[in-house]
């Protein structure tokens, strides 16, 4: 196969990066597919990880004679069980490096906690070597190894783009991270309640051109005083942050600073009431992912922006009638390019979705949250009505809008689903997800005919992505 043919076959291959059980079936296709595919799956293993034993013996097998011999001595004997060496370097191939992950899998494993250490040092020194390059870089809370010390760090991490970290780092890990972040246009913080490592400002300050922001805690924000100077600090890298995403309201006005800001994620407890949001205004936000944030403050952000929102996605927080109806009407007012949608939508206001279908004319993608508020009534004109929607999803439906999500507690009736896969036949054929628990004979039968290109049965509704 020519170099030429065997780049594009790896360009198409990458499309599969996310679908472990497609690209596992190509493998014995040929040497150059598996040759090819061996580096995609291996670029970051810990996303596939299932099997945390044959992936830790499978490391482990990288190990020289000599070293194996070494950890032998002093009382590691578990590598007895690992594999011959590999055919493949397979941690060449890694460009993630996930330290959180990785001592998971130890721990799991290992019971002697003298021996946790050991091999914790030995696969660190085993991944940090002079064949690997790691884009990724991901740390655990409690992480006490100085891997800058490292004799290959400098070059392993030389194209470092990608930093997560507990604020509670080390001042020594710390320091050693600031000689290789100067490339880093991704940060991850995991805040603390109390006890932060303020050093981690110096860390801040030097990516030349940081690009993403995540600021993530199990509870809301407590050391006020600490995301006071981080959300400062931040504010140098406005002008070129894209996307940020934060689960409790900031103490500054670090939101207003972000000009450029393209992607925006909020989420956190249901009682914070995001009063930052009501004035904001993001002129070139194109991507609203919000979790637990009052319906109102959404519907100030999305009436300030400009038409540029393609993607809108709104869980987990309960809204009136009257507040789904202005957040619907806000949508197909404001967001004509919108191309994506995940919203909750209320019995009453099923009409006001044909509006939203005929304003939204790129909308590809659809997931309706159905309003279960009536799931117990005796009375079925309260129950979410099926009917009403699939009639004008069918009537009204652009003709790019193909991929649905449908969330329920209150299945719809198999009549209504019938009708629906039916008059959507000289359509374009859906790609389908539910959380159904029965009516797959019908579902079967329209995939058979064409209809519906792909069902999923699925319990998560997290993101947009359609197989």
């Amino acid at each position: 196969m020519s170099k030429l043919n065997k780049d594009v076959l790896y360009l198409i291959l990458e499309e599969f990066q996310d679908d472990k059980k497609n690209l596992c079936s190509f493998l014995s296709v040929n040497k150059t597919w598996c040759e090819i595919i061996i580096p995609i799956l291996w670029k970051n293993p810990w996303k596939y990880l299932k099997d945390e034993e044959k992936f830790l013996n499978v490391i482990i097998s990288h190990l020289s004679m000599k070293s194996k011999d070494k950890l032998k001595s002093k009382g590691v004997n578990f590598i007895k069980n690992s594999y011959q060496k590999p055919s493949f370097n397979y941690i060449s191939f890694c460009r993630h490096l996930n330290l959180n992950n990785l001592n998971e899998i130890i721990n799991n494993i290992i019971i002697k906690r003298s021996e946790i250490l050991i091999i914790q040092k030995v696969i660190i020194k085993l991944f940090i070597n002079s064949n690997t390059k790691f884009t990724h870089l991901y740390l655990p809370q409690q992480f006490d190894y100085q891997i800058h010390l490292i004799p290959e760090a400098k070059r392993c991490f030389s194209e470092l783009e990608f930093l997560s970290c507990n604020t509670r780092i080390k001042d020594d890990v710390l320091d050693g991270l600031k000689t290789l972040c100067e490339s880093i246009k991704e940060l991850e913080f995991f805040i603390e309640e109390e006890n932060n490592n303020y050093g981690i400002v110096k860390l801040v300050e030097i990516p030349r051109r940081l690009l993403k922001i995540r600021l993530l805690t199990n509870k809301v924000f407590n050391d006020k005083s600490f995301c006071k100077i981080l959300e400062n600090s931040l504010i140098r890298h406005a002008f070129t942050t894209q996307h940020f995403k934060i689960i409790a309201e900031p103490i500054t006005e670090l939101l207003l600073s972000f000009k450029n800001l393209r992607v925006l994620e909020l989420g956190g407890d249901s009682y914070i009431k995001w009063d930052c949001l009501k004035n904001l205004s993001l002129p070139f936000i194109q991507i609203l992912r919000a979790r637990r944030v009052p319906i109102q403050v959404l519907t100030s952000l999305i009436k300030n922006t400009s038409g540029t929102l393609i993607e809108i996605k709104i869980n987990y927080i309960s809204h009136d009638v009257a507040g789904n109806k202005r957040i619907i009407q806000t949508i197909y007012q404001k967001c004509p390019n919108l191309r994506f949608l995940l919203l909750l939508i209320r019995n009453n206001n099923i009409a006001e979705l044909k509006n939203l279908l005929i304003n939204c004319q790129h909308l590809e993608g659809l997931c309706i949250l159905a309003d279960n508020s009536q799931i117990y009534s005796f009375n079925e004109s309260l129950l979410f009505n099926w009917n009403s929607l699939f009639n004008i999803l069918v009537r009204s439906s652009p003709t790019s809008l193909f991929k649905f999500k449908f969330c329920f507690q209150d299945v719809p009736k198999m009549k209504y689903l019938n009708l629906f896969f039916y008059k959507w036949k000289s359509k374009h054929p859906m790609l389908l997800q539910t959380n159904l628990d029965k009516h797959f004979d019908l579902i079967k039968r329209y995939e058979e005919k064409g209809i519906i290109k792909k069902h999923d049965c699925v319990n998560t509704f997290e993101d947009f992505e359609w197989n």
